[in-house]
């Protein structure tokens, strides 16, 4: 296996992305000890295409300037607002599985369905530049989950899951984004 090293720290890639637990690199604050830094490791591959690094996955992305230019057509690979779609439901239902099984609810059917709308005209501040917002205004999410267990108990582990949902949480509380030219 390579050792593959951050862009900005230098270190190779330990549990969840973190070098060492101590201080964060970001901030130089002192981390709890259940704190782990994550990262992601974006880089372009052609026009419009990247490809991601996260730990020593394999990398995701990078496909053709053809099929980027054409993310916004359902083609080969999903946008980067799909892309936090996915990143949502996956926490999600991580959370809604750990809490059921703490809670020893057995689940046999698991299902998240998320949309949002977006307007794609300003998209990247290359189309209409009259500032209305970007992004998504309201993400609706469904979920499903088949369990022999009343109704109001799988409300109740759906509302702690989501309350103890680090992405749902990202978005829905405001954060700092500290954006450097490197």
């Amino acid at each position: 296996m390579t050792d593959r090293r951050t862009p900005t720290s230098g270190q190779p890639r330990g549990f969840l992305g973190s070098p060492d637990q101590g201080q964060s690199e970001a901030t130089g604050k002192a981390l709890p000890s259940s704190t782990r830094t994550v990262r992601c490791w974006t880089e372009a591959t052609g026009r419009f295409s990247q490809k991601h690094h996260i730990r020593d996955l394999t990398p995701f992305g990078g496909g053709s300037d053809v099929e980027a230019l054409s993310l916004l057509n359902d083609d080969t690979m999903p946008s980067p607002s799909e892309a936090l779609l996915a990143a949502l439901g996956s926490c999600l239902s991580v959370s809604i599985q750990a809490n059921a099984a703490a809670r020893a609810i057995p689940i046999r059917r698991l299902a998240i369905e998320l949309e949002g709308d977006i307007d794609f005209a300003a998209l990247w501040g290359t189309g209409d530049l009259d500032f209305k917002g970007l992004g998504f205004e309201t993400i609706s999410i469904s979920v499903q989950i088949e369990a022999d267990t009343p109704r109001e108990v799988l409300q109740a582990l759906l509302d702690h899951a989501v309350r103890w949902s680090p992405v749902a949480n990202t978005l829905y509380n405001p954060i700092n984004l500290d954006i450097a030219l490197a």
